[in-house]
């Protein structure tokens, strides 16, 4: 059988805590790739494989997507661990880009949570095939049926039990597989070896039952099975197997497989899992777009005699320059190959060609179709495709947020200086959702990214990783400014200078526009503004949307209309009727009722019932809007809209209100207008400032 067909790219997503880096961990253990399993919060300073940054291991979470390659019974499989926090979102988005299949881990107390919700959101963007494993069966409350229906119910899968476990809490020894109808259990020695045996007599009929669910839900999968099961015959396995495989490469079908990672429960069968239901990349149909062809779509296939494609997905600037991850979408490549970055139109050679193992590397001389591998020393930007010269394709890109937070960073000296640019230009290229910039008017500079921890995780690198010391300034909220009403403009830009002078008339309106950011509609007659100036106006209209008058952020949701103007046939050109736009805008925008929007976030409060007063109290403080609350026995689960402003602190605050028990995660979800007297204070600050 070809690499194609056997291997497997997998991805391991899920809300923060749900257990994934100790799956990682597990199945690299399992598959030998290490000796000695690592916690995430180790006693013995190690830390997770996977979580190879320092910060990582110190604050127990995932920050960077870790690849890693391993072998499960003759089957290679590249697995990516993805970070669960909210804030690191782009690095489950880049990781998915280029995934065939992957585990949505969830907790069996917790269940569906909010940030299970978001992963499903990009699983589905990407049309990514999935396995649901539901972890922490031997914890107190643990309830993997519940987990089950919470899919169904919250994520709208056809989820259904592959199988059911034997015990749950401190009782939990193993599972009941419902296709082969056989117990499996995991041995007393930390659950290293695997025993089959005859179902317990005590869960012969739920197995049945609950076989017979699994049964219906794949026989629209498979004619020969919902043949066999109407007659009530018997089925073979491998007509399941089919069916089920079928079933999660459409889509249409989620197997659900229980266990508990941290105790070594139930990780071999998932394996087993992956190996027989998520797809190779040969299953997977992946498309680029032809440039030279009006971007038609390209069907890409799986195979290695033909011209190569590759996606640079992640960049990685290490200790020996920089590492580009690739995913080798069609053909194949080997050292000394000359490749095309599309986007710069250079060509450059393969130099070092490497597989990845968290932070260990390994050299190879070639690697082919669906591989995901890294090269070194290439100098390209995160989202670049990569050809054989001749071809003009273009895979597109993953989808980037926009960053909502900012934050004033001073470094303490030349030095630190120096050693911060470098820091900032290094995370920038990495990171799309990261970014900064010079303020022109204060000369400070403002970093922007995704949530405080977001931009705390880099200011701490920058002081760790380039020895960089700077001082940051308060949280900067990413307001926006917009309009309410119509209004007409008629401005006419007029310069009277020694030599040639500057003429351009614009007349028009300004109104709201309901969806999206800025719109130009050119509406001029009889060549009133001759068309050479017409891109002119849009560039002036444009100039004046990104800083606005009321308190110096851009302005969004403005749609600009031309509809008459004047010209002169020697003092007109670009730059005069960019003027005039931009005198234009200015003109009619005080007039449209301008307003001040200010981001909400989608907040998921998380934490025992006794607190849940403690909980809405905080949230109302906070002009937050309680959305739903959702009691399920000890724990309750409040979601509710706030603006960003207010969020800043609040884990210390919710840390104390409920004695350390609840969490919380928010994520960007709408502007919204801001109500009128913290308008007027931000307007009045600006001023100041001014």
């Amino acid at each position: 059988m070809s690499l194609e067909k056997k291997l497997r790219n997998i991805g391991i997503s899920a809300h923060i805590d749900s257990g994934k880096t100790t799956l990682s961990e597990r199945i690299l253990f399992f598959c030998n790739k290490i000796h000695a399993i690592h916690e995430v919060r180790g006693k013995d300073g190690v830390g997770a494989t996977m979580d190879s940054m320092e910060l990582e291991r110190e604050r127990g979470i995932t920050i960077a997507s870790a690849a890693t390659n391993v072998e499960w019974k003759g089957t290679p499989i590249n697995l990516i661990d993805t970070p669960g926090h909210v804030d690191f979102t782009v690095e489950v988005e880049r990781s998915l880009r280029v995934l065939d299949g992957a585990i949505l881990v969830l907790c069996s107390v917790g269940g569906v949570q909010s940030q299970s919700i978001t992963v499903d959101k990009q699983l589905k963007r990407y049309n990514v095939p999935r396995l649901a494993f539901v972890n922490k069966c031997d914890r107190t409350g643990a309830n993997p049926y519940k987990v089950k229906d919470q899919l169904i119910e919250k994520l709208g899968l056809n989820a259904v039990l592959a199988q059911i476990p034997i015990g749950l809490e401190d009782k939990h020894i193993g599972v009941v597989d419902l296709v082969r109808m056989k117990a499996i259990y995991f041995d007393a020695d930390g659950g290293l070896g695997v025993e089959e045996k005859d179902i317990p007599a005590d869960l012969n009929s739920e197995a049945e039952k609950m076989r017979e669910n699994l049964l219906d839900a794949i026989s629209m999968f498979s004619d020969e099975l919902a043949e066999l099961f109407l007659e009530g015959g018997e089925i073979p396995e491998d007509i399941i197997h089919d069916a089920l495989r079928k079933g999660v490469l459409a889509r249409g079908i989620v197997p659900v497989f229980v266990g508990s990672a941290y105790k070594n429960k139930g990780v071999q069968p998932l394996l087993d899992a992956v190996v027989k239901y998520l797809p190779a990349p040969i299953d997977v149909d992946n498309f680029a777009l032809d440039l030279d062809d009006n971007e038609k779509e390209v069907l890409l296939k799986s195979e290695p005699t033909l011209p190569t494609v590759i996606l640079a997905f992640k960049l990685e600037d290490g200790q020996y320059g920089q590492l580009t991850y690739i995913r080798i979408y069609q053909g194949s490549i080997k050292k000394g190959d000359e490749l095309y970055n599309v986007r710069t139109r250079k060509k450059f050679k393969v130099g070092r060609l490497i597989k990845m193992h968290s932070n260990n590397m390994e050299d190879i001389s070639e690697a082919g179709c669906g591989d995901i591998v890294a090269l070194f020393g290439i100098d390209c930007a995160s989202g670049d495709t990569f050809v054989k010269p001749g071809l003009n394709y273009s895979l597109t890109s993953m989808f980037v947020p926009e960053p909502v937070i900012s934050l004033a960073v001073e470094p303490v000296d030349k030095k630190a200086a120096d050693n911060m640019a470098k820091a900032l230009n290094r995370f920038a290229k990495e990171d799309p959702t990261f970014r900064s910039y010079v303020d022109e008017e204060s000369n400070q500079t403002i970093i922007q990214g995704m949530g405080e921890l977001h931009l705390d995780v880099y200011i701490e690198r920058m002081k760790r990783e380039y020895k960089a010391e700077v001082q940051t300034g308060a949280p900067q909220v990413a307001y926006r400014e917009t309009i309410s009403k119509r209004a007409d403009f008629d401005y006419t830009h007029k310069k009277q200078t020694g030599g040639a002078g500057q003429y351009g008339k614009v007349v028009g309106f300004m109104e709201p526009l309901s969806e999206g950011i800025y719109e130009f509609v050119n509406d001029i007659k009889g060549g009133k503004i001759p068309t050479e100036y017409i891109p002119a106006c849009d560039k002036g209209f444009r100039t004046a949307t990104k800083k606005g008058p009321l308190i110096g952020f851009p302005i969004v949701g403005v749609k600009m209309t031309i509809n008459d103007g004047q010209s002169h046939p020697v003092d007109s050109s670009d730059m005069a009727f960019q003027s005039a736009a931009l005198g234009a805008f200015r003109q009619a925008y005080l007039k449209a009722g301008p307003e001040i929007l200010e981001p909400v976030m989608k907040v998921t409060v998380e934490g025992p019932t006794e607190f849940q007063g403690n909980i809405f109290g905080s949230i109302n403080q906070r002009r937050g809007i309680i959305v739903s609350s959702v009691e399920d026995g000890r724990s309750s689960q409040v979601e509710a809209e706030v603006p960003l402003s207010e969020m800043f602190g609040y884990s210390t605050v919710l840390r104390s209100l409920t004695q350390g028990k609840a969490e919380f995660t928010m994520e960007f979800l709408k502007y919204s207008k801001i109500p009128k007297t913290i308008s007027e204070e931000l307007m009045k600050k600006f001023q100041e400032k001014k």
